[in-house]
């Protein structure tokens, strides 16, 4: 067990390499210039070269408690569909016009609270560690779905399920994606995939356990079911043991660090990601909503006896698959030309949402999902690639977790204003025709950011040609100078 956190061999390459040995000759010198001068940041980059990641070991532990995180979160949010038609029955009526609209806000802004939250995760993780940060995230989740199952109306799950679950849910994500990096690096893209297929196959699982559960135990008990799966969460929490060693924060005089090293401002001076932050969240105002409506949809299409569980189960099964094909992919595609493979995405989702009332056949729904589903996992699966393209390895933490947060808006709104439209028109084929919209949209805007990137590689290629032609002219003239000045001594 030791052996496997990668402990031993990280003291071991500590003792062997020239810079460790040196920092271990004046140990006591390490704290006195800590957060005081820029001599702290001497030792940083030998800390880095001598950290080994184990690859295996702990980590196979760890990635599969974050396995467990992403599957719970996702899992529970995907199959809300299932969750939405309960509701209705339980505390709709006939003559309420805004029943759908109403109950549609539950799991919108439970979705939204996850990718809200975003930033202020990445702040607590930075601040405080994985460790504690998931564990207290997950506790929160747990407090929140237990006191969903207690509510009787609507009103009160806005809050129990809708803010303090998903609160808790967020908190709990991020960091299980952060702590990978602390065991895995040369297989971090397969532990990647693994990690993230693991929302997949819960949403492939959970829809016939819930339906199965609805009809036994009813909504309140069922919840409280989905309460162990947040309890395990909670467990897989403490797994997460930090190895890498944080970075040391420049203080301004007391303990706390700058606030420009908790909100990295430099992300926004990209304009290839600012259009990226704008166009994303664009495609999004339809993303969730078949997630949210198709299940009801299907109901009034195709009857109530209609297998309606086999659509999320497409979705779960072409998602992960698309995650594991799409994520090779992207390693063959040059710089930014992978917001192609995005774009793709987008077109096709809007398509498949279009494509949705046009369905009179069940099997046409199957295959519109299992399409869905695919371009689904290419959209989620090259998001932090593109982000480490367009600010860089160092920025690249917050700059996904405040693109998370302007995602928040769109995917809260999109399900409710389909609703809206449902208990006024009786249908939802506009809906689902509407929603098809904004991702082909948002995906044309992301094209301009390849032309984008590639002036300002121009631009900043001229500009390097005039430094050094300029330094050249400086040097000659220097020397020059020397050579007048030399013989003048000599006179």
């Amino acid at each position: 067990m030791t052996e496997g956190n990668g402990l031993p061999e990280h003291a071991a390459v500590q003792n062997d390499s020239p810079a460790g040995s040196a920092a271990d000759d004046k140990p006591e010198d390490k704290p006195e210039v800590n957060c005081s001068t820029p001599a702290d940041e001497a030792p940083n980059p030998a800390a880095e070269t001598e950290f080994v990641h184990p690859e295996g070991g702990w980590g196979w532990v760890v990635m599969l408690s974050a396995m467990w995180c992403n599957g719970s979160v996702f899992g529970i949010q995907n199959a809300f569909g299932i969750l939405f038609v309960s509701l209705l029955r339980e505390f709709g009526s006939e003559t309420d016009e805004d029943l759908r609209f109403r109950t549609a806000w539950v799991g919108s802004l439970s979705m939204g609270m996850i990718f809200f939250c975003s930033p202020i995760v990445s702040v607590f993780t930075d601040v405080l560690g994985c460790r504690i940060t998931a564990v207290g995230g997950a506790a929160v989740g747990l407090v929140g779905l237990l006191g969903s199952s207690f509510v009787t109306s609507l009103g009160p799950m806005y809050f129990t399920y809708g803010i303090v679950f998903a609160c808790g849910c967020s908190f709990a994500y991020q960091p299980s994606l952060v702590i990978l990096g602390h065991y895995f690096k040369k297989r971090l893209g397969l532990v990647n995939g693994i990690v993230t297929a693991g929302s997949s196959l819960f949403t492939i699982t959970l829809p016939f356990v819930l339906s199965g559960l609805l009809e036994k135990v009813g909504r309140q008990n069922t919840m409280r079911v989905l309460c162990i799966l947040m309890f395990v969460l909670v467990l897989a929490g403490f797994t997460y043991k930090p190895l890498i060693p944080a970075k040391p924060k420049k203080s301004t005089g007391g303990r706390c660090p700058r606030m420009s090293q908790l909100f990295n401002v430099n992300i926004w001076k990209s304009l290839g990601y600012r259009i990226w932050a704008f166009g994303v969240p664009a495609a999004l105002y339809g993303y969730f909503v078949p997630y949210v409506h198709l299940m009801k949809h299907v109901e009034e299409r195709f009857g109530k006896d209609a297998n309606k569980e086999v659509l999320l189960m497409c979705i779960g099964i072409t998602s992960g698959v698309g995650r594991l094909i799409f994520g090779r992919v992207a390693d063959y595609v040059h710089g930014v030309n992978k917001i192609y493979l995005q774009v793709s995405s987008f077109l096709v989702i809007g398509l498949m949402s279009m494509m949705i009332p046009l369905c009179n056949i069940f099997g046409g729904l199957i295959a519109v999902c299992l399409l869905m589903g695919l371009f689904d996992g290419c959209f989620i699966c090259i998001m932090a690639p593109i982000a480490f393209e367009l600010v860089g390895a160092d920025d690249v933490s917050q700059a996904i977790g405040f693109l998370l947060g302007l995602m928040s808006v769109p995917m809260t709104v999109g399900p409710p204003i389909a609703g809206f439209l449902r208990d006024r028109l009786k249908s939802y084929d506009l809906a689902f025709y509407l929603a098809g919209i904004p991702p082909i949209v948002g995906g044309a805007v992301l094209c301009l950011i390849p032309w984008v990137e590639a002036r300002r590689k121009r631009q900043e290629a001229r500009e390097q040609e005039k430094e050094a032609s300029q330094k050249m002219l400086d040097s000659e003239k220097a020397q020059k100078d020397g050579d007048f000045r030399t013989g003048e001594s000599v006179l």
